[in-house]
């Protein structure tokens, strides 16, 4: 069954509305029901899951809000893709977003502290996935089955199990990069014990690592009921991704693992390069031969403020028509800053969508949406024009991995590590002929160099939630080295300490907490 028509469950998922306590992880999220009944029909398992799917694109109990996860953020910015891309796009050179709402100003300008309100939410949405993982895998272990005789079902839910794994993977993969050093909570820990100890980086790693290794083979097959689920690929992208920045989570880099597991992903057989590159942003993406895992939304059943409603509407604004897009009406939000818009250059395919009509290059006012050029990467309408039944939740799937980036991951290990550069040079110019149609734009195997791919990750993966990462593996975010727009607070763009490539720990759980400790700087 595809994740597509699990979205129809979510709505009577069987668990909980509200984080009970969000500074103890070791607290499971509250719900209605026990489990006494709530496993009693063998589809529970299935809505368990679905709902943890789910959690990276809805907010709560009912959509698009009212009943929300966490709490103390407005419920639409709570949503975890959202705070996701604000936290790798906004203090980057790629994003800047002219809205006041609590938390944005300071992400725009590198300024934030312990209390930031999109900061926080984060961490609270990357542990009530966790838990709600967790739980899932406490409730299911066989004993559990046998003692309900559900033993029938114990196959179909050891598959079940293994999804779980990868998401709470792919979200601890998520708080090492954003904040470092952060609590290690699996099933094996106690409900309800004492707060949590602070786990170091490198062994969340070595921990996600292992999980991931751990369950590949046990993943649903790739194919026509895979789409959204977590694949063999999709475990074997989680890994790349880990170990493309194992230098910065451990310390001690592993360039050959990163190519290695880009490679399964490439060679698999199973997906391809979309010949247009645009329909890997459109609403039927989901019909992409590249895309490899991704968080389905549907605007009539998977209604968010957050998501891919967020970034279709705020990507609109100034003179630009939203019916172009879609949609019912423009957000005016975030536009592209100067810095990324000029890595790109004339007959590239992957900037051919840049709104330039009444808008300035320059980001010379964060507020105002004429400043910066409008890039309204992603659409609510099909790959061939018309038009989907709704226009104002967005029904566009967001891809957290797609085959573009393992051609970059396959390019960058190579080249960092010396090995296999033929390949990569063939890697890089397949993108650069989608890009440009043809040959004519090539790059020599001279010119294949670290710098270069940092811009054309840029170019390729503009806007889909890497630039931040990125710019830490290549030393370039925190520092002097590179300046960008309203980096540091200065319009030109000033140094920051070179601390805040991590974020810090809420500073309430630093209060509540006495077994954390908080990040360098703050």
């Amino acid at each position: 069954m595809t994740i597509r028509k699990w979205k129809l469950t979510v709505a009577a998922v069987l668990v909980a509305a509200v984080m009970a306590g969000c500074t103890d992880p070791t607290v499971v999220p509250k719900s209605t029901v026990t489990t006494a009944n709530i496993f009693t029909d063998p589809g529970s398992y299935r809505a368990f899951l679905a709902r943890i799917y789910a959690g990276l694109i809805v907010t709560g109990q009912q959509g698009p809000d009212g009943n929300p996860d966490i709490q103390g953020i407005d419920e639409g910015f709570s949503e975890y893709l959202r705070l996701y891309w604000y936290l790798e796009e906004v203090p980057t050179d790629e994003a800047v977003i002219g809205w006041n709402d609590p938390g944005l100003p300071t992400l725009n300008t590198d300024t934030w502290g312990a209390s930031n309100n999109m900061v926080n939410a984060m961490y609270y949405r990357i542990y009530f996935q966790i838990m709600l993982a967790n739980e899932f895998l406490r409730q299911t272990v066989d004993d559990s089955l046998a003692a309900r005789g559900q033993s029938d079902l114990m196959n179909e839910v050891h598959q079940y199990r293994a999804e779980a794994r990868f998401l709470r993977a792919l979200s601890y993969w998520h708080g090492i990069d954003l904040f470092g050093n952060i609590p290690l909570v699996t099933e094996n820990d106690p409900l309800g014990s004492t707060p949590p100890k602070q786990a170091t980086r490198d062994s969340i790693f070595n921990y996600a690592v292992s999980e991931l290794k751990a369950v590949e083979n046990d993943l649903p097959a790739v194919g026509p009921d895979s789409y959204g689920r977590a694949t063999k690929p999709a475990a074997q992208m989680l890994l790349a991704e880990l170990y493309l920045n194992a230098g910065v989570y451990t310390g001690t880099p592993q360039w050959s693992e990163a190519l290695a597991y880009a490679d399964s992903v490439i060679t698999s057989g199973h997906y391809s390069l979309n010949p247009v590159f645009r329909d890997n942003f459109t609403a039927d993406n989901n019909l992409s031969p590249e895309i490899i895992f991704a968080a389905p939304q549907d605007g009539s059943h998977t209604q968010t403020w957050g998501g891919m409603t967020f970034l279709v509407h705020a990507g609109c604004g100034g003179n630009m028509d939203a019916a172009d897009y879609g949609m019912d009406y423009c957000w005016g939000g975030y536009r592209l800053k100067q810095q990324v818009y000029n890595l790109f250059t004339a007959g590239d395919s992957r900037g051919a969508f840049f709104w330039t009509s009444g808008q300035t290059v320059n980001v010379d006012s964060i507020g105002d949406f004429q400043y910066g050029t409008a890039a309204p990467k992603f659409t609510n309408k099909n790959s061939d024009g018309t038009d989907v039944a709704q226009l104002t939740m967005i029904s566009t799937d967001f891809p957290i991995f797609r085959l573009g980036e393992a051609y970059l991951i396959y390019a960058e290990a190579a080249v960092r590590s010396n090995t296999n550069l033929g390949q990569a040079l063939t890697y890089v110019n397949d993108l650069r002929e989608r890009a440009f149609g043809d040959a004519t734009h090539d790059i020599t195997a001279g010119q294949l160099t670290v710098p270069f791919l940092l811009n054309a990750r840029a170019r390729e993966l503009l806007f889909e939630a890497r630039r931040r990462t990125d710019l830490v593996r290549f030393g370039m975010f925190g520092g002097n080295s590179y300046l960008w727009a309203w980096k540091g607070g200065v319009q030109g763009g000033t140094g920051i300490p070179e601390t805040m490539d991590l974020y810090p720990l809420p500073a309430n759980e630093i209060i509540a907490n006495p077994n954390l400790t908080q990040n360098p700087g703050y």
